[in-house]
């Protein structure tokens, strides 16, 4: 009797945290989706779709830092990456605009608007995806995020000096 007590209480509990593991697992597969997706769109030379999927990445990446609120590294990797997406949905919005204004330079002071909240984004993107003090769970992830950081404020440089912004 106390063993099928046990077993169905193992049961229950498993059902009731699976749920929640899983879900969690399946957002951050889906912030990879978004991100890859993000990627083929600007290398097919789409930058407005390539916009519209970082934003959604940036979204969930925020959205896993709230369902990981008690784990404070977690938060801040999330966080970091919610900035690095961010940021390359603003600079992804600026080709497009300087695109649909018909590619005239200097750019209009909404493109370069664009580029200083991506130079922004991913300046607090560099400050949280720092690797000091995270587990080692997160080191590879926080790592790659970084790396990324660091080419994108390559990128974002040569757009403002491209695009002839102040």
């Amino acid at each position: 009797m106390k063993l099928s007590t046990v077993l169905i209480g193992i049961v229950s509990l498993a059902c009731i945290t699976e749920p929640a593991w899983t879900q969690t697992m399946g957002d951050e597969a889906e912030l990879e989706r978004l991100r890859v997706k993000a990627e083929e769109a600007i290398a097919s030379d789409d930058p407005e779709g390539a916009a519209m999927n970082m934003g959604r990445a940036a979204l969930m990446a925020k959205r896993l830092g709230l369902l990981s609120r008690d784990n404070h590294a977690s938060v801040r990797l999330y966080q970091g990456a919610e900035s690095l997406f961010r940021s390359q949905e603003h600079g992804y919005r600026a080709m497009a605009l300087f695109r649909r204004a018909g590619g005239q330079l200097p750019a209009s002071s909404g493109v370069c608007g664009s580029l200083a909240l991506a130079q922004g984004s991913v300046q607090r993107a560099l400050l949280d995806l720092s690797s000091e003090s995270l587990p080692v769970s997160l080191v590879e992830r926080a790592t790659r995020w970084r790396e990324t950081a660091d080419d994108w404020v390559i990128v974002v440089a040569a757009m403002i000096t491209d695009y002839q912004c102040p």
